[in-house]
């Protein structure tokens, strides 16, 4: 790729190059939707899958010119198989992996605005290229003495920009994810906070090093050094983690004990941050995780943070529970205070949303009900979308006014479906471990 085609996929930083940019990707975005489907009016023999596999293609390569939020939200809803057409979760799963990249003279100009240095003087070796580029930031490689490191830098603009980027993305989001605006608009602030923290690498080094150090005993399990003299508010230093990606992995062939020692890991992994430390790495996809030699697991990005509020992990995990023998006016306090269910609704809504919010709670929670799981199970992940497409297109939830559901949901919802996708592509067996209190 030419130097002046990175130049011209970087981010302005001028804010009046930077609304130009928003302002004619939104309108690409929107007249990618319209291009193609006119080309279905004018072509009826066009299928439903050639329209989403167009309107795909052009819509990342839209987004992919902003980066940051607009790119994260595709690759936040690239991690459930069933929440988009194939093509487009086909197409966004790129985000996971790579992003055009950022210039290199912008690389140069962020050390000098930060240490007063370029890149070379910091450091021995520093390659001109990105090792990998995605939404937020991209990583070089550089070397100092006899370290390694992975050096990441953030994308200029990208925290400035939150708000924009997501006012792009809302009505987007609205058709594709079937929700009303209300019910976006609870959630949208819930994820324009946590981009907002994703852009404070300061804050990232800070929870990396304080879970990588709470999680330390977990056996297989693997984490960078992290180096706070090198690293500033848009720049992140670590030590390089050999190994390969969860898709390179898998494409070696690992055998099924190999897989079960993975994703074991991984479930000991959330099972402590969730249960003990009450703050969870909330943004389990793929490009996140390197496998190591001897198929140990190492975890490389802690931008997504998400604490759980106690009053939040208390009620959640006590429906998650097998046999859940609550009261039931202590269940209905259980589902006032998740926000399942408000004063506003009637007593058919009351019934109907707590009924559907414990059925998916309960699903949700299968493989704690059990010693060991196979999430293999292909009939499980059926089971959830077939319930996820019932719940998208039921009438009660479309004229429902107003988000069913806490804001602190999104992030456990999203960090356990996430966690289950990748055991169902592991294919791994697990020991579900869990507190004493979930199995009572």
């Amino acid at each position: 790729m030419s130097e002046k085609l990175n130049e011209q996929q970087s981010i302005p930083v001028s804010k009046v190059q930077r609304a130009a940019k928003f302002i004619s990707t939104g309108a690409k975005v929107g007249g990618n939707y319209m291009k193609h489907y006119a080309k279905k009016v004018v072509n009826p023999g066009m299928s439903k899958d050639e329209l989403y596999k167009n309107n795909a293609t052009d819509i990342y390569a839209s987004l992919s010119e902003l980066k940051g939020s607009a790119l994260k939200v595709a690759q936040m809803m690239a991690m459930d198989k069933n929440m988009l057409p194939s093509a487009y979760q086909d197409k966004f799963t790129m985000a996971q992996y790579s992003a055009p990249p950022l210039s290199y003279p912008l690389v140069v100009k962020t050390f000098n605005q930060y240490f007063k240095k370029s890149p070379e003087v910091l450091f021995d070796t520093f390659t001109t290229s990105a090792a990998n580029a995605a939404s937020i930031g991209q990583v070089h490689k550089a070397t100092k003495g006899e370290n390694v490191y992975a050096v990441k830098i953030q994308y200029p603009g990208v925290g400035s920009s939150v708000k924009s980027d997501l006012k792009l993305v809302k009505p987007f989001a609205l058709r594709l994810l079937n929700m009303n605006e209300r019910e976006l608009d609870n959630y949208m602030e819930e994820v324009e906070e946590k981009l907002l923290e994703e852009t404070d690498y300061q804050l990232e080094v800070i929870r990396s090093k304080e879970i990588s150090e709470a999680c330390s005993h977990i056996k297989g399990l693997n984490f960078p050094k992290y180096y706070e003299e090198l690293s500033s508010a848009r720049v992140i230093t670590m030590d390089w983690m050999e190994g390969k990606h969860l898709k390179e992995w898998l494409e070696t062939n690992p055998s099924q004990e190999a897989r079960d020692k993975v994703g074991q890991t991984m479930w000991d992994f959330y099972d402590h941050q969730v249960h003990q430390l009450k703050q969870v790495h909330a943004d389990p996809h793929p490009g996140n995780f390197i496998i190591q030699k001897g198929d140990e697991l190492a975890v490389i990005d802690f931008g997504c943070v998400k604490v759980i509020p106690e009053e939040f992990y208390s009620g959640y995990f006590s429906l998650i529970k097998k046999d859940l023998l609550i009261k039931e006016d202590e269940l209905d306090q259980i589902f006032y205070d998740l926000e399942f269910i408000s004063d506003r609704d009637s007593d058919e809504e009351k019934s109907y949303f707590k009924n559907t919010f414990k059925e998916m709670i309960s699903l949700l929670g299968k493989p704690f009900h059990v010693d060991a799981f196979d999430f293999a199970d292909d009939n499980y992940f059926q089971m959830i979308f077939a319930l996820g497409d019932k719940i998208s297109n039921d009438k009660m939830f479309r004229k429902s006014k107003q988000a069913r559901g806490s804001r602190h949901g999104l992030y456990i919802n999203r960090t356990y479906f996430g966690l289950y996708n990748l055991l169902n592509q592991l294919q791994a067996k697990i020991k579900t471990t869990k507190p004493d209190w979930i199995k009572s």
